[in-house]
C-alpha cells in the first residue's frame, strides 16, 4: 500500500496524478451521497476511510474506528475497500451480481476492488452498497463475527460474569433498603402509639385538681354553716 504525507482527504485527493484524482473525487462524491447517517470520512492507514467513529463503538479489535469502507491510489491500480460486503455474505452475492449486472468486469479480492479507470466502477452500485448498511446493523455484524472468536468468547463470558455480579449487588441493595423501610415503619408505627396515649394521660392527670378542689369547697362549706346553739342566740 502506497503511503501519503497528506493530513485531510482534500490534501490527498489533490496530491494524485490527474487521471486518478478525477477518479477517486468521483467515487468519493457517490459514496457521501450515500453514505448513512452515523460514519464519518476520514484518513486512515494511507486511505480515505468511511469508519464508525469510536464515540459509537469504542472498543475494536485493533482499537481502531471500524472501517465501512476506503479509497485508495496503489502502485498499479486503484482500489475500493468495501468491508461490509466481505463480512456479509448474503450482501456479497447481491453485490457480485449487480456489478455483473451492471456489464463491468469484477476484480475483487475479499474486500478490494481494484481498477484502473473510473469506466471500471458501476457508481450507481458502489452507492447502494454503501447506502444498504447502516451503522446499527454494521456494529451488530461486527459483535456477531466477534462473538465466534476465542478473544469474542472471553469477552463475552467476562462481560456475563460482570452483569451477575451487578446484579448480585443490586438485590443486596434492594434487601437492604426493604429492611430500612421496615424499620421506618416500625418506628413510624410505635411513634404514633406514643403520640395517642400521651394526651389520654393529661386528661386523667387534669381531672384530680378538680377533685382536690371539690373537696376543698366541701370542707369549707361544713366549717361556715351555724350550728343550731348559734341559730338560738
Amino acid at each position: 500500500m502506497v503511503s501519503s504525507p497528506a493530513t485531510s482527504v482534500d490534501a490527498y485527493i489533490a496530491s494524485l496524478p490527474a487521471d486518478r484524482r478525477d477518479a477517486i473525487a468521483t467515487i468519493r462524491k457517490a459514496i457521501l451521497r450515500n453514505l448513512p447517517r452515523g460514519y464519518e470520512e476520514r484518513l486512515m492507514a494511507g486511505m480515505i476511510a468511511y469508519v464508525v467513529p469510536l464515540s459509537r463503538l469504542p472498543k475494536t479489535y485493533n482499537g481502531q474506528p471500524l472501517m465501512l469502507a476506503a479509497l485508495a491510489s496503489q502502485k498499479q491500480h486503484m482500489s475500493l475497500y468495501l468491508l461490509s460486503v466481505y463480512g456479509h455474505e448474503g450482501l456479497r452475492a447481491w453485490f457480485e451480481q449487480a456489478w455483473r449486472a451492471a456489464g463491468k468486469k469484477l476484480d475483487m479480492g475479499k474486500s478490494c476492488v481494484r481498477f484502473k479507470r473510473l469506466e471500471d466502477i458501476p457508481l450507481a452500485v458502489v452507492g447502494e452498497t454503501i447506502a444498504r448498511v447502516d451503522v446499527d446493523r454494521y456494529v451488530e455484524q461486527y459483535h456477531a463475527a466477534r462473538a465466534g472468536t476465542a478473544e469474542g468468547r472471553r469477552a463475552a463470558a467476562k462481560t456475563a460474569t460482570t452483569s451477575a455480579k451487578a446484579a448480585t449487588t443490586s438485590a443486596k441493595t434492594a434487601t437492604t433498603s426493604a429492611k430500612t423501610a421496615t424499620t421506618s415503619a416500625k418506628t413510624a408505627t410505635t411513634s404514633a402509639k406514643k403520640a395517642v396515649t400521651k394526651p389520654a394521660a393529661k386528661s386523667t392527670a387534669s381531672t384530680k385538681p378538680a377533685a382536690k378542689s371539690g373537696a376543698r369547697t366541701a370542707r369549707s362549706g361544713r366549717t361556715s354553716a351555724p350550728s343550731p346553739r348559734s341559730r338560738g342566740r
